[in-house]
């Protein structure tokens, strides 16, 4: 029996680093420091890069780099907020359980279902992106054959144990590190050495020939942003996975500051080896750009090895999904914000009832890709993208309202503080702002905008109409049984 303990209503206090025992308390088997670095390694290396950065460079051309860079920024300040907070106190939860603490019940549960929101909906995405890979062996199977086999090797793995999920982690970021390492590679000697089938289409001089750098002036570069921020979009996961670490004070930390590190190496250096390998604009979206890039040079071999990397990133994708939302939804539970029987969990410390639910929504992908096969991917990134910088601007927002709370002392106490406090978190809310801006002005985008709003106020009647908001979750302890 493991118990949450929460935090006293009106105390300003931030619990520093809870000692050892307490963690094992709260997990049976938790995930070590190598498991946090590799799936904050994992976490940015996707769907939204091996596949939608094709939309991206479409709308952008070269000037995709600089979309890059800035959004890669807004994530990092957002990722310190994160880790400021789950450093002090980690949490089941993580940051539905922050907003909740920070900005109120509503919020934590408004945050919480629609990261749960988010999750299904990339993980529609992440289904959809493997079974158009799989088109490069078997061009004829339908679509929602790949979607179903998927699930079931996702849903199978989810279930397994917190440890057995961070070893399954590590070894597909290992694979998709060394995959984007290198491409890299071999894009430099490709250059160096003029290799490939048409070297005379390389060049430094693709960044800014073929319409220039900004091809479709800055309103393409500004179309580009919610697709790079869906790329973005599960990096939060790092709070959620620290909170299952054995030394959240030390893992949590080392993972977020190489976050940096990764957007330069695997986005952007990555996205300019493949502008400058060839024109932007014979990127087609029709398959992964990697991918196209290697069958292009006439490097069948490598374009066939990578969309296996691909395809290992996509299920890596969808399985470390699958575990930040089963906790954060187990956690909103423990404090009553989500029905209480998905707050149990078995032996293992895994959340097998929510898991189970969540998988069984996601048959919706096998139905999506049987109906809509070309555009099913289009419409669910532009859906998630919403959900992802909703989140993302409610862990902000918890962030700078923690602070409030806090005097010098307690200040001056914390062990992970956010950088260049309080400028970078304002410029990352004001660029998330900005981008539900985008949405506005955009009508491709209204659709995604609509779905979720509409998403807002259903859970706003549900959380008035099942009474949670009455629910005081500070008057007593949560018991969550495991069998």
């Amino acid at each position: 029996m493991t118990r949450f303990m929460p935090r006293p209503q009106g105390s300003t206090a931030v619990p520093q680093n809870p000692p050892p025992s307490s963690q094992a308390a709260r997990r049976p088997a938790g995930l070590r420091a190598r498991h946090i670095h590799f799936i904050a390694l994992g976490s940015a290396i996707g769907t939204g890069l091996f596949y939608g950065s094709a939309g991206a460079m479409q709308a952008a051309g070269p000037s995709v780099l600089l979309v890059y860079l800035i959004a890669g920024a807004v994530v990092y300040f957002m990722l310190r907020a994160l880790g400021e907070m789950a450093v002090a106190n980690p949490l089941s939860g993580s940051f539905a359980e922050y907003t909740r603490r920070y900005l109120g019940n509503w919020a934590g549960y408004i945050t919480g279902w629609m990261y749960a929101f988010e999750i299904i909906i990339v993980c529609l995405a992440d289904l959809t992106a493997i079974a158009i890979y799989m088109r490069f062996w078997f061009p004829d199977t339908p679509q929602w054959v790949w979607v179903a086999v998927t699930l079931c090797v996702v849903g199978a793995a989810n279930l397994t144990s917190v440890r057995l999920f961070g070893e399954l982690e590590f070894g597909f970021t290992l694979i998709k590190v060394g995959a984007v390492i290198a491409m890299i590679l071999g894009g430099a000697a490709i250059l160096t050495f003029g290799l490939g089938s048409s070297p005379e289409t390389s060049g430094i001089s693709n960044l800014w020939e073929h319409g220039g750098f900004f091809p479709n002036g800055i309103g393409g570069m500004v179309s580009a942003f919610i697709l790079v921020l869906f790329a973005f979009g599960g990096t939060e996961i790092i709070g959620v996975a620290g909170a299952e670490a054995d030394e959240p004070h030390k893992a949590i930390p080392k993972a977020v500051n190489t976050v940096p590190l990764r957007i330069l190496l695997f986005y952007v250096l990555a996205i300019a080896v493949i502008l400058v390998l060839n024109p932007w604009t014979t990127v087609t979206g029709e398959e992964s750009p990697f991918v196209q890039i290697f069958s292009t040079l006439g490097v069948n071999w490598a374009a066939a090895l990578l969309n296996v990397v691909v395809i290992t990133a996509a299920l890596s994708a969808i399985n470390s999904d699958l575990f930040g939302a089963g906790r954060v939804i187990t956690g909103m539970a423990q404090t009553r914000l989500a029905p209480a029987l998905m707050a149990r969990r078995n032996a293992a410390g895994v959340p097998v009832i929510t898991t189970a639910i969540l998988v069984a929504v996601l048959t919706v992908g096998v139905i999506l890709n049987a109906v809509l096969p070309d555009r099913v991917f289009t419409i669910i990134a532009a859906l998630a993208t919403f959900a992802t910088i909703y989140v993302w601007l409610m862990i902000l927002l918890a962030q700078v309202a923690s602070r409030r709370l806090l005097d010098a002392q307690e200040t001056k106490a914390l062990s992970f503080p956010v950088p260049l406090w309080p400028w970078g978190q304002y410029f990352a809310i004001a660029f998330i702002l900005f981008a539900f801006g985008i949405m506005v002005w955009q009508s491709e985008y209204w659709l995604a905008l609509g779905v979720g709003v509409g998403f807002l106020v259903l859970m706003t009647a549900a959380y008035y109409g099942t009474g949670r908001h009455k629910i005081d979750p500070f008057a007593n302890e949560v018991t969550v049984t495991q069998p």
